[in-house]
């Protein structure tokens, strides 16, 4: 029976978008989509993982780069705000710890409110910059400072007296020394002091007596003294609580009505307390002090106020709106915040108003979306991030402490409750290395959100392809698709995802192309984007990575590289590979060559044996072999030696899509029946000898054919496939022209034999009830040859 190629039809599926309406001429009558399609499964991972705030129900969003999985979840997080779960957003301050300023305190606010309070904070501290200081620079306050002291040196003088009087009446002095020192003198009968030469001439019972008495009058002296010193710090204390008498009905002026305006805070009315006492105990700041002082505590980095008092709004959130933030360079300060250092007049300081927040802390009630290489790639925040999700606490520190760098005192800020949802983006490969060896990762990211490559193409899909590639349209501001130039995209999609039945997700493909279409469009000063305009753009992608294609192309047309696609070979087959480079994929013949001489039935793999071929490769050849001694050596050995090779090929061979062609090679050095060498296949075969699906299906026939276009004019040259492989095709408009035309041919094809049928032009042939095939097949002819070998071989012993 013979094979038929497969009709045109069959290579290639049109778009009709039949499901469009019938007066939709463009992607300008088309609603665009707020989502992607096709990720119905991923959507559905997401949406309960958010719905649910019970710690650990973090998401590993799994997939390829370019399925617009983040633009999804970014897409429907926009869509859907979590209200349900009872997310409740905060902004985040830190102020000044009163009692331990190393430990800065957190102030949590509503949401939206935290700019303004710093700014009621800020205009309360510049008021009181300016009131402190009048306050104690009025007649009313020196009158009654006057008055204070006015007392104390009365007291002092009265306490005094009495002890002068006494030191008279013995004529002795009380005087006060420059240094601010009291001292008793002895004085002559002229109420002057004695020097030292005449108070040595005087009896000596006259300086007993002098000496005995100014003895007596110092301890006087010392208990008076102990008694000033008690009423000056009585004075001291007196002037203090006049100070404080005086700031205080400046703060109580200044302060009430901000106390009234946050009075439904609990924390910001405890923050005011602190700060009105602290003010208290510390007016130097405000009235007087040493100027290095004052200058380092003004030393504001944005206006002239007490930096002691800043508020720093390290998170203020919109009050409407839900915290979604990208991190797209996630390393350990963006990610958990940092302390910042200054320096004023050579002196290195920090304090609360430094500390900087870090994506946690601007994504916390809400969620950050980070990439999980970048995440490993960096040291210590994969550590660290999952430190903060285990506590539900984001505490802020160095990383210099984290990696016991520095033992330089820093500050310790208390740590910000952490209620956050987060969304790693990654490949398959990072989630298996995370399952493996990281046992948190499982307890800490229990959603998987797996984005599909492909989705069912349908008439409706195609219509929902459509309106995606109007959002890509719209959001990109390009000119319109025209009804054709949308069947051209979603055609290409189709051929990205392999499947005539399938759609590609790719959504970064499909707007690169887009992009590219458009400026083909515009370069062309035309209104739409048309189906030229999708073809040309393709054919400048193609044009651009196409060097080593036709560098490999050139090759068989100057001789360098062997080929034939005309007539017949014993034991040379065409068979069809991909080359994949990073911007384009291409297929390519290559001659598969079999020799087989007398021996025991091994077949040499000659990739395998020089350290080419990969293990898939060899398992192929070995399956193969099954195969063929099933067929002719069931009950004895076969008495031929095979050796396999690829020829011309010089680097790495792997994959199992060139056992078909192996097979039929070494099916025709058995039998010395020659094969077409107009003719490749490409095909994968199991043990039975089965063809098997096989990628790039495509690429393979559209190789060959430029290869035999290349280098003659076409008539009977075509590509063996595997039947399998019928749904994937979607080829080139030159190769289907030429299908029709009847210049070349594709057949599909079940089994091997019906592979030896085409290549030979001679039936395989199949096995009768007694063993043996029939004398015109091809496996008659080599089971014949094959008895023949061995009663030559069995005579030749015999004789010896």
């Amino acid at each position: 029976m013979s094979i038929k190629p497969l009709d045109c039809s069959q290579l290639y599926r049109t778009s009709t978008l039949s499901k469009l309406a019938a007066d939709c001429k463009s992607t300008k009558h088309l609603q665009p989509l707020d989502q992607i399609i096709g990720q119905d499964r991923a959507q559905q991972a997401v949406e309960f993982a958010m719905s649910i705030k019970e710690k650990g129900y973090n998401i590993y969003a799994l997939g390829h780069n370019g399925l617009g999985k983040r633009t999804m979840i970014l897409r429907y997080l926009n869509r859907h705000e979590p209200s349900s779960n009872n997310h409740t957003i905060f902004d985040w301050c830190y102020t000044v710890n009163f009692d331990e300023a190393r430990h800065p305190k957190v102030l949590k606010l509503p949401a939206g409110s935290a700019h303004q309070f710093k700014k009621d904070i800020d205009n309360l501290i510049h008021r009181l910059v300016k009131a402190l200081p009048m306050a104690f620079d009025n007649e009313i306050y020196f009158a009654r400072s006057e008055k204070l002291k006015n007392r104390l040196e009365s007291k002092q003088e009265a306490i005094l007296q009495d002890l002068t009087q006494s030191a008279r009446q013995h004529s002795i002095s009380l005087t006060l020394t420059a240094q601010g020192d009291y001292q008793l003198v002895a004085m002559n009968d002229k109420n002057e002091a004695y020097s030292e030469n005449d108070f040595e001439a005087l009896s000596d019972s006259k300086k007993k007596r002098f000496e005995t008495k100014i003895a007596e009058l110092e301890i006087q002296l010392r208990d008076i003294i102990r008694q000033l010193t008690i009423l000056e710090e009585k004075f001291s204390d007196k002037i203090q609580k006049l100070d404080e008498q005086i700031a205080q009905d400046v703060l109580i002026h200044c302060t009430t009505p901000l106390k009234k305006k946050y009075n439904h805070l609990a924390e910001v009315k405890s923050h005011l307390i602190a700060m009105n006492k602290d003010i208290l105990d510390n007016l130097e700041i405000f009235v007087e002090g040493s100027e290095d002082d004052i200058s380092l505590a003004y030393a504001a980095l944005d206006k002239k106020m007490p930096r002691r008092y800043q508020i720093n709004v390290l998170v203020c959130q919109e009050t409407n709106s839900f915290p979604i933030v990208v991190e797209d360079s996630p390393n350990y300060h963006t990610i958990f915040g940092y302390i910042e250092s200054a320096t004023f007049k050579g002196t290195v300081f920090t304090d609360a108003s430094l500390i900087r927040a870090g994506s946690l802390h601007r994504a916390n009630g809400g969620v950050l979306m980070i990439d999980a290489v970048k995440v490993l790639e960096r040291p210590y925040v994969w550590d660290g991030l999952k430190r903060a999700l285990r506590a539900n606490k984001l505490n802020l520190s160095s990383l210099e402490r984290e990696v016991s760098l520095s033992g330089t005192i820093s500050l310790d800020p208390e740590p910000i409750p952490l209620s956050v949802k987060i969304i790693l983006f990654g490949d398959y490969q990072t989630y298996q290395l995370l399952q493996q060896y990281d046992p948190e990762f499982r307890e800490l990211f229990r959603v998987t959100a797996d984005f599909e490559d492909v989705m069912p193409r349908t008439d409706i899909a195609e219509a929902h392809y459509a309106q995606f590639i109007s959002s890509i349209v719209h959001d990109n501001n390009m000119l319109h698709c025209d009804r054709k130039a949308m069947s051209r995209i979603i055609e290409y999609s189709s051929r990205q995802a392999e499947d005539q039945d399938k759609l590609s997700l790719h959504s970064l493909d499909i707007a690169n192309l887009l992009r590219e279409s458009n400026y083909c469009a515009r370069l062309a000063n035309a209104t739409l984007i048309r189906h030229h305009h999708v073809e040309q753009a393709l054919t400048n992608k193609q044009q651009r990575a196409g060097r080593l294609q036709d560098y490999l192309l050139q090759s068989f047309i100057n001789g360098a590289t062997l080929i034939d696609i005309k007539g017949s070979v014993i034991g040379q087959i065409n068979a069809l590979s991909v080359i994949a480079t990073s911007d384009s994929e291409f297929g390519i013949p290559g001659r598969i060559t079999a020799t087989a001489s007398f021996g025991e039935g091994e077949i040499f793999d000659i990739e395998r044996k020089v350290k080419l071929g990969g293990n898939l490769h060899s398992k192929g050849v070995m399956i193969l072999s099954a195969y063929i001694a099933s067929v002719f050596g069931q009950t004895v050995t076969i008495p031929l030696t095979t050796r396999l090779t690829f020829e011309q090929s010089y680097g790495q061979v792997d994959g199992d899509s060139a056992s078909l062609a192996e097979c039929c090679a070494i099916i025709s050095a058995f039998s010395q029946v020659p094969l077409r060498q107009d003719i490749a296949i490409t095909g994968s075969m199991d043990q039975f000898g089965h063809a098997q699906p096989i990628g790039g299906v495509n690429e393979k026939i559209e190789g060959f054919f430029d290869v035999c276009s290349s280098i003659t004019q076409l008539s009977t040259q075509g590509v063996i496939i595997p039947r399998t492989n019928v749904h994937n095709l979607m080829l080139r408009n030159d190769v289907i022209e030429a299908v029709e035309q009847g210049l070349f041919h594709i057949w599909a094809i079940d089994h091997v034999t019906d592979a030896i049928q085409l290549l030979t032009n001679i039936i395989a042939g199949s096995m009768n009830n007694k063993g043996e095939y029939a004398h015109n097949s091809v496996f008659g002819i080599t089971q014949h040859r094959l008895t023949n070998l061995r009663k030559d071989h069995h005579n030749a012993a015999s004789n010896t």
